[in-house]
């Protein structure tokens, strides 16, 4: 091929990749639910039979004045007319669900929270329900949220990480996410390889009906929500009630945004108690915030914890230690921690507490094969005692750590954590 050819074939590949941009960023206003300028815009909720949540937006859009002549003029005054959105502070907003009725207020940057406590139980037929909402005032402006409760037959609930866990790292930077997701063929290489597989294995449960709760963290703020959206639905990851993305809090008085592990921990204790006859399975990486979240969480909720799946992505001395805190905490609660080199050691492991159906190691795999694969990991090492005391005391001793270090940079190794006793439980 010259260098004409080579030439043309990347100014094509820019022009699809600002194309596919444009789509993206025009995408809210043409599906925004309002009128007379008015937007209300509702994210995806999710609760139990008893109490649902929903978060949403009030917001100032310019209504389209219908002279683009062609796709790329339509999209481009939709993105400025998201670009000059205005919040409506002050804005009264009526929710109903299940018999239930509430009336807020949205705050000075427009959004409103919903939590509505059923009075009549919704369908247990479909995992969905709409909930109503209306814009009160001069000119009502009526929309419907979609609310996730999860059907009786569900058997946990998966919250997981997203920056590191499920795609590389970038989810913060919502420039940086557009230019890799778009620019530079990301859809092979921004998720982690087998991860969508991994997930819908999860979302089904043992039996593949079983519709479990996949609640995402993230400590990017709301305004990436639609790029999120978009990346788990070009990777086909299971949507569950798709994301929790953190209020930054930012003010004149507080210039930085809210720590990350304060929302996450707030999370986690409020689905543990919303959630309180089910058990959990938490995944995440090694890297900053997620073994020490993860370590309170089983510590203060023994028995709550079915399983803890780290990606390996981090081999730092200070990771290593707070890793091994971890393990200490799962090994005394009786559950079990894997620290995995990609994706199909966590399919195994899953496979293996009869998380997900026999098969799914194998889906995982091939999934990863298709889209590039991970580096080879160098086997599985377990740090196994006859009891969670004995598996604990272990670790503490530098079982894990001895393990570790059997790998290298290249081919790291999964380590799997957990006493005899629990490795023949189902």
């Amino acid at each position: 091929m010259g260098l004409g050819d080579r030439v043309a074939d990347r100014v094509a590949a820019w022009a699809r990749a600002a194309a596919r941009i444009l789509d993206l960023a025009a995408r809210p206003v043409r599906t925004a639910q309002g009128r007379e300028g008015i937007v209300l815009q509702p994210y995806r909720g999710y609760g139990s039979r008893r109490e649902v949540f929903l978060i949403g937006r009030v917001f100032r859009q310019s209504a389209p004045d219908g002279s683009g002549t062609d796709r790329l003029t339509t999209q481009l005054r939709d993105i400025g007319r998201r670009i000059a959105r205005r919040a409506v502070a002050a804005a009264p907003v009526t929710a109903r669900l299940g018999g239930a009725e509430q009336r807020v207020e949205t705050d000075r940057d427009g959004y409103f929270r919903i939590h509505l406590e059923l009075k009549d139980p919704p369908p247990a037929d479909r995992p969905w329900h709409p909930m109503e909402l209306r814009l009160e005032g001069e000119h009502p402006v009526r929309a419907e949220g979609p609310v996730f409760i999860p059907p009786e037959h569900c058997r946990f609930v998966v919250i997981s990480d997203i920056d590191d866990t499920i795609m590389h790292t970038g989810v913060a930077n919502k420039l940086a996410m557009l230019w890799r997701l778009f620019v530079e063929d990301a859809e092979s290489r921004m998720a982690f390889p087998g991860v969508a597989a991994l997930y819908r294995a999860l979302h089904g449960g043992a039996t593949g009906g079983q519709c479990n709760p996949m609640l995402y963290v993230s400590r990017a703020p709301w305004g990436i929500y639609d790029v999120l959206d978009t990346f788990f639905r070009l990777h086909g990851v299971p949507v569950g009630p798709v994301l929790f993305l953190r209020e930054w809090g930012v003010s004149w008085r507080s210039p930085l945004p809210r720590r990350a592990e304060d929302h996450k921990q707030a999370l986690i204790r409020n689905m543990l108690d919303l959630y309180h006859d089910l058990p959990f399975v938490l995944i995440g990486d090694s890297g900053q915030h997620d073994p020490e979240v993860y370590r309170q969480i089983v510590e203060e909720n023994p028995g709550r914890v079915l399983a803890v799946l780290i990606r390996n992505v981090s081999r730092g001395e200070g990771r290593v230690r707070e890793i091994e805190g971890l393990a200490m905490a799962v090994a005394r609660a009786g559950s079990t921690m894997l620290l995995a080199a990609d994706s199909a050691a966590m399919a195994e492991q899953a496979e293996r507490l009869a998380l997900v159906p026999s098969g799914t190691t194998a889906a995982v795999r091939q999934e990863m094969t298709r889209e590039g694969g991970e580096r080879t990991p160098s086997g599985t090492r377990r740090v196994r005692r006859p009891t969670p005391r004995g598996t604990a005391k272990a670790v503490a001793e530098g079982a894990l750590r001895d393990a570790i270090d059997e790998g290298t940079p290249v081919a790291p190794p999964n380590v799997v954590v957990e006493a005899e006793d629990t490795a023949r439980k189902p």
